[in-house]
C-alpha cells in the first residue's frame, strides 16, 4: 500500500432527468474506478482481499471478484425526477440507511384533467375528467387534508413487492395482486403552493399515449378495488385525526362530486425507500388512477378544450411519502384527475440542492480535474462532520 489517504463517505449528486438512480451509480463508478482520487481505496481493497482467509469458500470468490469502487445511494429518485441523490462511497455505504428515515423536500408540478398509469407524465393516460372548474382557491382548500399526519396508499402500479413480485408485474400479466395494498402513515411537515399556472400560461402537457384494451380493464379494476378500501388500514394507534382527514375528503366546489406505514407482512418496502449498492437497472413503475373520476364522453373529447391549470407545490415530507400519490389524490380532491408533471428533490437531510453542495453531472463529463477536487472536498466535509458528531456524543456520556 502507498499510504495515501483513503477517501470514503457520503455526498450529494444532482441527478438529471431521464435516467434511473441505478444509472447514476454506474456512471459514478465508471468515472471513479480509473481515477487517482480513489486509487488508494482500490489498493486497500485489493490488499484486504489478498489477506482474507483463502480456506473460506465465499472469501475466495470475493478475493477473485473484480475490484471496483464500492458505491451506493440512500433512496432512489424516479427517472422523471431531478435533484438531490445521496451517494455513499466505501464505508460511507454503511451510513446510507440513515437517509431513509430523514425528511425530504420537493417541488412538484401537478397538472389537472388527466391521470396516467404511472401517476406522472411518463405513463399512459387511463382517463380524463373535466377540469375547467378548478381554481387556486379550490386547490388551496383541498391541500388542507394532506397536511400533518395522514394515511397514504402507495401507487397501485408501483415497485412494491407482494409475494415476491412487484405490483406492476401483476398488471402486465393481467392479474390482480393477491394481497390488498395497505395505506400507511406518513407526515407532511410543510405543504404550500409556490406558483399557480392559469390555463394558457404554461407548457405542461398530458402524455400522448392512451391506455387501451386488457391493460386498461385491469387498471380500472384495480382502481375500483382501491377506491373501496378504507384508507385507515395500517393506521398508527394515535392517528385518528389523520384518518379523518383522508377517509372522507371534503366535497369539491365544482360541478363534479369528489371521488371518494405499515404494509402487510407480505408487502415489502419499495426500492424508493431502500439504500442500494450498485443495483440493477430499475424497471419503470406502473400505477393507475382512481375509478371515480368521470371519463370525458367521446363527443366532448373531440372538441377543442382550454388548457388545464397546473400548480407547483413545495413540500417537506417524511420517509415513505409518494409525491405521485399526492398528485393523484389531489386531482380526486378537487373533483377531477391529475398527474405529476415535474419533480425536484431540493433537500434530503442536510444535503441541499445548491451548486456548492452537489456534484453536477456536467462535472463528471469534464474529467477528474473538475470533479475530483469537488468530491474530495465533499468527502472531507463528511469525515469532519462525523468526527465532530462522535466527539459530541462521547462528551455527552
Amino acid at each position: 500500500m502507498s499510504g495515501e489517504k483513503i477517501f470514503e463517505g457520503c455526498f450529494a449528486v444532482h441527478k438529471p432527468q431521464g435516467i434511473s438512480s441505478a444509472d447514476v451509480l454506474r456512471d459514478l463508478q465508471r468515472h471513479f474506478n480509473p481515477s487517482k482520487l480513489f486509487r488508494p481505496w482500490l489498493d486497500a481493497e485489493k490488499d484486504f482481499r489478498m489477506k482474507e482467509n483463502s480456506y473460506q469458500k465465499n472469501r475466495r470468490r470475493n478475493r477473485n471478484k473484480k475490484i471496483e469502487v464500492k458505491i451506493g445511494h440512500g433512496g432512489t429518485l424516479d427517472p422523471l425526477a431531478t435533484g438531490v441523490l445521496i451517494a455513499g462511497v466505501g464505508k460511507g455505504t454503511k451510513s446510507l440507511s440513515e437517509f431513509l428515515a430523514c425528511t425530504k423536500s420537493y417541488e412538484a408540478v401537478v397538472l389537472f384533467g388527466a391521470e396516467t398509469d404511472t401517476y406522472d407524465r411518463l405513463g399512459k393516460i387511463v382517463r380524463r375528467a373535466p377540469y375547467e372548474h378548478i381554481t387556486r382557491e379550490a386547490v388551496e382548500k383541498a391541500l388542507d387534508q394532506f397536511r400533518g399526519k395522514i394515511m397514504q396508499r402507495p401507487p397501485i402500479f408501483s415497485a412494491l413487492r407482494i409475494d415476491g413480485k412487484r405490483l406492476y408485474e401483476y398488471a402486465r400479466e393481467g392479474k390482480m395482486p393477491p394481497v390488498e395494498i395497505k395505506a400507511r402513515p406518513v407526515e407532511t411537515v410543510e405543504l404550500k403552493i409556490v406558483e399557480w399556472y392559469e390555463p394558457g400560461t404554461h407548457e405542461y402537457k398530458w402524455p400522448e399515449q392512451e391506455m387501451t384494451g386488457d391493460e386498461k380493464v385491469i387498471a380500472e379494476k384495480l382502481l375500483d378495488k382501491e377506491a373501496e378500501l378504507p384508507v385507515e388500514d395500517g393506521a398508527a394507534e394515535n392517528d385518528s385525526s389523520a384518518i379523518s382527514k383522508r377517509k372522507t375528503p371534503p366535497a369539491a366546489e365544482s360541478p363534479i362530486a369528489s371521488a371518494g406505514e405499515e404494509a402487510t407482512k407480505k408487502q415489502k418496502v419499495s426500492e424508493d425507500e431502500s439504500a442500494e449498492v450498485v443495483a440493477s437497472t430499475t424497471e419503470p413503475e406502473a400505477t393507475v388512477s382512481d375509478s371515480k373520476a368521470a371519463d370525458v364522453p367521446t363527443e366532448q373529447a373531440d372538441k377543442p378544450r382550454p388548457q388545464p391549470a397546473a400548480v407547483k407545490i413545495h413540500m417537506t415530507v417524511t420517509s415513505g411519502f409518494y409525491v405521485r400519490s399526492l398528485a393523484h389524490d389531489l386531482g380526486k380532491a378537487v373533483g377531477s384527475c391529475a398527474l405529476m408533471s415535474e419533480l425536484v428533490r431540493s433537500r434530503q437531510a442536510e444535503f441541499e440542492l445548491k451548486p456548492e453542495n452537489v456534484l453536477e453531472y456536467k462535472d463528471l463529463e469534464q474529467g477528474e480535474e473538475v470533479w475530483g477536487p469537488k468530491v474530495q472536498r465533499f468527502l472531507e466535509d463528511w469525515e469532519r462532520k462525523r468526527a465532530a458528531k462522535a466527539e459530541a456524543e462521547e462528551q455527552a456520556k
